[in-house]
């Protein structure tokens, strides 16, 4: 157990001298949006900002929350469906 955590470390220190930095994408159904929240140096980081996002996010009504976190620069933070707004 020891090693295959000793493995992981080293793969997501890896991942981590990417020059790109983590960030969380978070899909809803209504309205029909793409969020973007970030960004973190570290993927831990980004995962506990998580239940953040989505509580403010179901507080202002959104359905269908999907949360994705990968290492992107989004070169915008919110994409929605201008037909819905």
């Amino acid at each position: 157990m020891q090693l295959f955590s000793n493995i992981t470390d080293i793969l997501i220190g890896l991942l981590e001298k990417n020059n790109k930095n983590w960030w969380v994408e978070i899909t809803t159904v209504k309205p029909s949006c793409i969020y973007y929240f970030g960004e973190f140096k570290k993927l831990p980081e980004a995962k506990e900002a998580c239940p953040g996002y989505i509580e403010d996010l179901e507080n202002e009504g959104a359905e269908g929350i999907k949360v994705t976190i990968k290492r992107c620069q989004p070169k915008v933070l919110t994409i929605c469906d201008e037909e819905e707004i």
